[in-house]
């Protein structure tokens, strides 16, 4: 999938807001007829991504039709707390920016705190409607499931976590495996970070691939839907070049190996912020989960 994050605007309140997405001088709109002319075909978009009505002017120049697409969507903790009425109008918004009469996957983005249940809910009702095709869930950690569970109607399709070898959390992975939910990636090539590892760069030149496959890859043999970016059409193809070649066991292992107790307790930071962010629950914090399974 391509993911379409800040490609045209970058929200304020992300957590890099100071980062451009792209080079200043790039359309975003031929970013995104770029990534659906080298095959991407599963776009990824998002209320919080604030550029819907960008990306819907870009598929419908594209020349590419919308059944060869499939379009998913998150909305926004905002929505989620101000209720169903909100999630409904937000629903009707993200069509309508996209310029579709329905979206094949509907996400909650953020499990926020003593609302998320009744999102997905709210979720589960819009699939009869027709205008939402399967609902999922992204970010959720074990217990978030486990409070989402017993009141499930319609199992998610998937989880959109962060996975890479810099943040592997094969517990978290095997729990939602068992319960029929594919986990989806989203940070895959970690912002580009993680193709400057050394670990990573060697793997790459022994399997004559580049870092952004091996990263690619890695999540491919773990068994995850890969979500990429990238602004550049050359590095679009090159992140697509993942399924003709495999990373022996012994270098996954090692990737495996550079997931730090650092960067999971930066995962915890990052999940206590995103939960409550742009609520009401932003100051006081309530709700927000004092253990979850990191690993």
């Amino acid at each position: 999938g391509y993911g379409t994050y800040k490609v045209g605007f970058v929200p304020a309140s992300s957590n890099s807001a100071d980062v451009p997405g792209h080079d200043p001088d790039q359309d975003p709109r031929d970013i995104i007829k770029d990534a659906l002319a080298s095959g991407y075909r599963y776009i990824d978009c998002a209320q919080f991504y604030g550029n819907e009505s960008m990306v819907g002017d870009a598929i419908k120049t594209s020349g590419v039709p919308r059944e060869e697409l499939f379009l998913a969507s998150k909305v926004w903790g905002d929505k989620m707390y101000e209720g169903k009425a909100a999630i409904l109008a937000q629903l009707e918004t993200t069509l309508a920016s996209l310029q579709t009469d329905y979206l094949d996957l509907y996400l909650i983005h953020w499990p926020v705190p003593g609302h998320h249940v009744k999102a997905y809910q709210v979720l589960e009702e819009v699939v009869a409607s027709g205008k939402v095709k399967s609902i999922g869930i992204s970010n959720y950690t074990i217990e978030d499931y486990q409070e989402l569970e017993p009141h499930l109607k319609i199992v998610p399709v998937v989880n959109q976590i962060e996975v890479n070898p810099f943040l592997y959390r094969p517990k978290t992975l095997s729990y939602f495996a068992s319960k029929g939910v594919v986990t989806q990636s989203y940070r895959a090539l970690r912002q580009g970070k993680g193709m400057s590892d050394a670990t990573v760069q060697a793997i790459a030149a022994k399997l004559g691939k580049t870092p952004s496959q091996i990263l690619g890859r890695f999540c491919v043999q773990r068994g995850v839907v890969l979500v990429a970016k990238s602004s550049k059409k050359a590095r679009m193809e090159e992140n697509m070049a993942v399924f003709d070649f495999a990373i022996p066991d012994d270098d996954m292992a090692t990737l495996d190996k550079l997931t730090t107790p650092e960067n999971l307790q930066e995962f915890k930071a990052l999940y206590d912020k995103c939960v409550v962010r742009d609520t009401p629950l932003q100051s006081s914090g309530e709700g927000i989960k004092a253990v979850v399974t990191l690993d």
